[in-house]
């Protein structure tokens, strides 16, 4: 019965682990998300003039 318990504490423990990794990639998933949000708006853009000029047509 005692190897049943230590194998049950080796298995809750390794749970918690993955929980706890999986709970990181999570959120820092979410902050990479929400920069990109921020990176792309239209405000963070600059005009430039070589692309604004005219075409030779």
């Amino acid at each position: 019965m005692e190897t049943v318990k230590k194998i049950c504490k080796i298995v809750a423990i390794v749970v918690a682990v993955c929980a706890a990794i999986a709970g990181v990639v999570l959120l820092v998933k979410k902050i990479k998300e929400k920069k990109a949000l921020e990176a792309d708006s239209e405000e963070n853009y600059v005009s430039c003039s070589c692309c604004e000029a005219p075409v030779n047509g």
